[in-house]
């Protein structure tokens, strides 16, 4: 990677978490916080990734790179391979991720007792200075938060048995504990997505996570 001196913002986060953790909103109020991305005098496009996008399957919230049929494992290793791919080929760009391999490997651990190893994903993410960030709540804050996403949900009944949420968050702790990326658990059980970002912000800025590495930038600069 050639040097770069300035003090271009290029952070590049993956986000997870079991459904209801705000992941999602987490990410879009990343995406465009100054403190993350940079000041911005309007809104413009910038990308944000996630492995849950179910494109295996012709039908809405059908299979994908996280809930792929064991027939469909090649797909989904290549899937994440490709992403793996671009993010070499623009490690100056700020990348944030709304749920990667952890949520893949939680799944099928689950679903299809299969373990299926990442190691060689991580090698190749850890080089371009991408973190971890775990978003959970408290057992007892998913029934409000049920509550709250039933007025919008295209398919209510993804949250009719809150245990099994909380059986995955569970196992996702575990998997972002045994990774090699540097992690963050983030408490989101007050559901103030705001002062989420502000703690995501201060973590990244005193490990040096809001710039590629190489780049000379020091913790807390």
């Amino acid at each position: 990677m050639p040097a770069v001196t300035d003090s271009k913002l290029c952070p590049k986060i993956i986000l997870e978490g079991t459904r209801l953790t705000h992941k999602t909103d987490i990410a879009f109020a990343l995406n465009e916080h100054p403190r993350i991305v940079g000041p911005r005098r309007y809104r413009y496009h910038s990308p944000l990734v996630s492995a849950e996008w179910c494109g295996f399957t012709p039908q809405p919230w059908g299979r994908g790179p996280i809930n792929f049929a064991p027939e469909e494992a090649a797909q989904a290793m290549e899937t994440f391979a490709t992403w793996a791919r671009l993010f070499e080929l623009l490690p100056y760009y700020s990348w944030i991720v709304d749920r990667f391999h952890l949520s893949a490997q939680a799944y099928q651990l689950r679903e299809h007792g299969t373990s299926y190893e990442f190691a060689w994903l991580e090698d190749r993410l850890r080089p371009l200075g991408f973190h971890h960030v775990f978003c959970w709540r408290s057992p007892e804050s998913f029934e409000a938060a049920r509550v709250r996403r039933l007025k919008v949900s295209g398919k209510p009944s993804q949250y009719d048995d809150l245990g099994q949420f909380v059986v995955e968050q569970d196992l996702l702790r575990r998997l972002v504990a045994g990774s090699s990326l540097p992690s963050l658990e983030l408490d989101v059980s007050d559901d103030d997505v705001a002062g989420a970002v502000e703690r995501i912000a201060d973590w990244l800025e005193s490990t040096g996570g809001l710039w590629a590495p190489g780049t000379d930038q020091e913790p807390g600069t």
